[in-house]
């Protein structure tokens, strides 16, 4: 390739950007690449820094992530138990409730037996009331007939008395029977309430810690995504600085080459200056001395004509494409034809580091000055891209080429300002065919924080 170019324009030898024909000048130029390389292999060594850092964040974050799944498993199986402890709760209630349902009937059955009792001890002291007290008695047994007929009165006495004192003391037993059972039902069911509303809000505790733990799940996960993605563009941007590296050491490399070059030329070059003036020396000799032999030889030596250089090559012709647009004077030539369809600047909440360019049909894509193909691949976001390291006046510049169809060279090759690098397509991260144009004052980086404006430096 760089013979090539050589051979188009002798004054002009690429290496990388824009080198000047002067030695000591390209010189200077070498020393400044050999700069760009070690400032390149500085961020590179910062990069790989900076990814190794987001490695141990991502770990520490799975390790947390990982901590908090755990700790919700275990209130997951909390909860459960606690669930089952409830549930048994709500059993007992239920059973108790019934106990209380068969209580009342229970109960029932006592109010209604009370109700009777309570009939007949009225009816008793009504008569005590009416008679006196104990005189009914002792007219039941002065009213007896003879000495068998009073000891019939005086038993069936006795039965009444002692039946009377039965009814009350049954009538005792049955209302604190009564009273202890509602009682004993009544706490019981309190305190399983109590318990069953202890285990709610200790399940409600857990739910609450569930929800914190699976909010911190969520959010690990998130910061995890996020530094996944920061190392994958710090990947990107340690690869682009990798080839920027290589494309420097092959610039400086063919650098060298033309010094060496320029050097075999101009020893040659004096070489034949020498070589030729001894001829004419030589010759002028011969024509001094064949003056004093002959008229005619001296004329036919003077007749003789001296041989002539011919040209041994020519430019080779350069296919014409009529998309392609005219190289302009200044430091960058406008990359493609078509108009510019978006600017640099904020974009869908997003910064838009370079400009797009639009255009239909078969459009061809240039080099936006001399430089070297520092990468040309395949990226899910810029689709298939070339980018392009240059160096002009001691400053490192990177233009990059998005979206394309198709790529037309390889990392490594040398291209001249306006050579064509690609075609116009919408490959990647697009809509709709354009170029995806940046410049980058300095090295290409995953934040694009040394992109420039295009259109400060292109033609419009």
């Amino acid at each position: 390739m760089k013979k090539n170019i050589i051979a188009m324009n002798a004054s002009i030898m690429i290496g990388l950007g824009s080198l000047l024909a002067v030695p000591s000048v390209h010189a200077e130029s070498i020393s400044d690449l050999e700069k760009q390389k070690e400032s390149i292999q500085e961020k590179r060594s910062g990069v790989e820094s900076n990814i190794s850092d987001t490695e141990k964040k991502i770990d520490n974050l799975q390790d947390k992530q990982m901590t908090a799944e755990e700790q919700i498993d275990a209130i997951e199986a909390k909860i459960a138990e606690s669930t089952k402890k409830i549930d048994a709760k709500n059993a007992e209630i239920t059973q108790t409730k019934d106990e209380i349902e068969a209580l009342k009937k229970e109960i029932k059955v006592l109010k209604e037996r009370i109700a009777k009792r309570n009939e007949v001890l009225k009816e008793r002291a009504l008569s005590f009331q009416e008679t006196g007290g104990d005189v009914n008695y002792l007219e039941v047994l002065f009213g007896s007939s003879s000495f068998g007929d009073l000891v019939d009165r005086v038993g069936a006495v006795a039965t009444i008395a002692e039946a009377d004192r039965d009814i009350l003391k049954q009538h005792e037993l049955d209302k604190k029977d009564l009273e202890e059972k509602q009682n004993a039902v009544e706490t019981k069911l309190a305190s399983l309430e109590v318990a069953k509303a202890e285990l709610l809000e200790i399940q409600k505790q857990q739910k609450q810690q569930k929800q914190e733990k699976d909010a911190l799940v969520k959010q690990l996960k998130e910061q995890t995504k996020k530094h996944e993605d920061e190392k994958m563009g710090l990947e990107e941007e340690k690869a682009n600085l990798s080839a920027q590296e290589k494309a420097i050491k092959s610039a400086i490399s063919l650098e060298h080459q033309r010094l060496a070059e320029l050097e075999a030329a101009r020893k040659k070059a004096a070489a034949e200056a020498k070589k030729r003036a001894e001829q004419e020396a030589a010759q002028a000799a011969a024509k001094a001395a064949a003056k004093a032999a002959s008229q005619a030889s001296e004329s036919k030596q003077q007749s003789s004509p001296a041989p002539s250089a011919k040209s041994s090559s020519a430019p080779a012709p350069s296919s014409h494409v009529s998309e392609v647009p005219a190289v302009s004077s200044g430091t960058f030539t406008r990359p493609s034809a078509g108009y510019v369809s978006s600017t640099m600047g904020e974009r869908w909440n997003k910064q838009h580091a370079g400009i797009d360019i639009a255009a239909s049909g078969t459009v061809p894509v240039v080099a936006a000055a001399d430089g070297v193909v520092s990468r040309s691949y395949h990226s899910s976001t810029y689709g298939n891209v070339v980018f392009v390291t240059h160096s002009i006046g001691g400053q490192q510049w990177t233009t990059v080429y998005a979206h394309l169809r198709s790529r037309q060279v390889s990392e490594g090759a040398v291209v001249a300002k306006g050579q064509q690098v690609g075609i116009m397509g919408n490959t990647g991260h697009s809509f709709g065919q354009h170029l995806h144009f940046e410049l980058h004052k300095g090295a290409w980086n995953y934040s694009k924080s040394n992109a420039v404006n295009p259109l400060n430096y292109i033609p419009n």
